[in-house]
């Protein structure tokens, strides 16, 4: 679980009527080194975490689990208690003495006091949660409890593993994958008890609630690396597979298209007039891509937004405006807020996400889910992918519901979406150049991109990874915003990707072309993406990669990738933890 956080790392554990727990600051290497020279006694009830700093720094002391006074109760979160400074000071005008600098040790402190003072366990965490305020999953531990553990979750997330004579709980299911495929969803503002043998869940209140059994579809091995050196490089190659994956079964036996998990009906659908697309970052580009795709077979104007903007702006929604949202974990805590708050105004929502029983999709009308399997590196590749495909999926689908589309134009665009992964496989077993071309800017400082139509956000992305995981500045402009300002930017030497539209698009492949004679006429090292066979772009290209053909809307299906391995082999070269980049974790599920 340490892509979800590796600032620092810490477990407890229930022993002899004590709790015994070890904490490290940096990954969890020290953590272990720690345990190895001061092992844990044996038990049966443990806790762990994995923390990504948010309220004071990567510190022994900060990590998790917090203990409260006289070592009674262990506690770990996830989130951040908003109203944590009042809480804190009213414990310390109360005597309570503070250990750490985080909003966490506030819930432990309190949870330790109601537990002190007679109160159950489950019932104290029902309380406690009752006064916090913000984003929190919390779980924790009594001393005098030793097969005991109660969990809590308001908008972060949190699963139960369904075991044989042992049970789990964990904010994914890959932490306990090994062990069992078996999970709960636990809803918002839910209690969890645990023990061995038994699972009770209710909600803040104490009543009894609702859950939700899944089984999850992967195995532990999905979730390895597989040989690879990084998570990241396998999930570049996992890309083929997780695209037909997304693809598959979406047609019925009379031919048409079908969604199996999109459950609004399609009179609804017909109304819908305007398509706000949501997400952050790598999910925000995909979401660019598909509204070039979605307008041009759907004919209804479709709006990308970032999602922490979103509700602060007030965004003109109303009934018959489709809200579609894209989250690779469906916990993404500001789309998630953008849902609810699209939902407040009576708009339909369609989450697009890889995480089965994840907050975002189990809050929206309907889900298409992306099978793209596990992605464990920060940087996200396959998930970027399969989003730009069921977005696809569903450009084609509402095009088939509301007429703007002949059957037989849908069935083409579908027969070159089922071919596209063999050709991306093409494009992955052609990369040798790219990677050699990483040596070359072991010592480059700026790297800049530049696209067309959907070429410009593969653009914004090829950028984002390289930030992301080589820490360069990279920017991505949008081609013909070149002379607007970015030229400025060009010097002697700086490396530019340019991806060329495919020949014949309008006038958009000669338009880039002449971008590229700009940029390389001011000293600029062009690096060309263009399809094979186009002859156009050579006297303009210091290095050219090969891409396959396929149509301009698909197009980013193959351009993406060479960016993807580029940044992951720069990185690897800079000697950098291409996994786990700094500052930054797999799931922002704060605001």
């Amino acid at each position: 679980m340490e892509y979800r956080g590796y600032d620092s790392a810490g477990v407890a554990v229930v022993a002899d009527g004590a709790i015994s727990y070890r904490k490290k600051a940096g990954k969890i290497v020290n953590l272990v080194a720690d345990l190895e020279a001061n092992p844990l006694p044996d038990s049966g009830l443990g806790i762990g975490h994995t923390r990504w700093a948010t309220h004071g720094g990567p510190t022994d002391a900060n990590a998790h689990p917090h203990v409260s006074t006289g070592d009674r109760v262990a506690l770990i979160h996830n989130g951040i208690i908003e109203n944590f400074a009042v809480l804190r000071a009213e414990l310390e005008a109360e005597g309570t003495e503070f250990t750490s600098e985080t909003d966490s040790e506030a819930a432990a402190q309190l949870l330790g006091r109601e537990v002190s003072a007679g109160v159950d366990l489950a019932d104290a965490m029902r309380a406690v949660c009752n006064r916090l305020e913000g984003a929190f999953t919390l779980v924790a531990v009594d001393a005098l409890e030793p097969h005991r553990l109660v969990a809590a979750r308001r908008n972060s997330p949190l699963v139960v593993g369904v075991g044989d004579g042992e049970n789990f709980v964990a904010s994914d299911v890959s932490a306990f994958i090994e062990f069992t495929r078996f999970a709960i969803e636990l809803g918002q503002d839910q209690v969890v008890d645990v023990t061995a043998d038994s699972i009770v869940v209710t909600d803040f209140a104490g009543n009894p609630a609702d859950t939700h059994p899944f089984e999850v579809t992967w195995d532990l091995s999905a979730a390895e690396k597989s040989g690879y050196d990084w998570f990241m490089r396998k999930e570049i190659y996992e890309q083929p597979r997780a695209v037909a994956d997304t693809l598959l079964g979406r047609y019925n036996t009379d031919g048409s298209l079908k969604l199996d998990e999109l459950h609004i009906p399609e009179s609804e659908l017909r109304l819908v007039d305007k398509i706000v697309i949501v997400a952050c970052g790598t999910a925000y580009y995909a979401g660019l891509v598909a509204k070039y795709a979605i307008e041009h077979w759907t004919r209804i104007a479709c709006e990308v937004e970032i999602a922490s903007e979103f509700r602060y702006r007030d965004p003109i929604i109303t009934r018959s405006t489709l809200v579609v949202t894209l989250s690779q974990s469906g916990e993404t805590a500001d789309t998630l807020m953008a849902i609810r708050h699209a939902r407040e105004q009576h708009a339909k929502v369609i989450a697009i996400c890889n995480t089965n029983g994840a907050t975002i999709p189990r809050e929206s009308d309907a889900v298409i889910y992306t099978h793209a399997g596990p992605e464990i590196g920060v940087a996200s590749t396959k998930g970027f992918l399969t989003q730009v495909a069921a977005c696809y999926l569903l450009g084609l689908y509402l095009a088939q519901v509301r007429g703007t589309m002949y059957d037989d134009e849908i069935h083409a665009v579908m027969a070159e979406l089922a071919a596209t992964p063999p050709l991306i496989q093409k494009v992955l077993d052609e990369l040798d150049p790219i990677k050699e071309l990483a040596k070359r800017f072991i010592d480059q400082k700026s790297v800049l991109f530049l696209g067309r139509h959907v070429g410009y956000p593969v653009a914004l992305e090829g950028a984002l990874k390289l930030k992301e995981i080589a820490y360069l500045h990279a920017e991505g402009f949008p081609a013909g915003e070149l002379k607007h300002g970015p030229i400025a930017l060009v010097e002697e030497g700086i490396p530019i990707f340019i991806i060329v539209p495919p020949q014949g698009r309008d006038q958009l492949h000669d338009k880039v072309v002449s971008n590229i004679q700009e940029v390389r006429a001011r000293g600029a090292l062009t690096i060309v993406l263009a399809e094979e066979g186009d002859h156009e772009v050579d006297p303009y290209a210091d290095v050219l990669f090969r891409l396959p053909k396929v149509s301009t809307l698909l197009q980013p299906l193959v351009a993406t990738v060479p960016l993807q391995m580029f940044a992951c082999e720069l990185a690897t070269l800079k000697g950098y933890d291409v996994d786990q980049p700094r500052n930054l974790a797999k799931s922002v599920t704060v605001e």
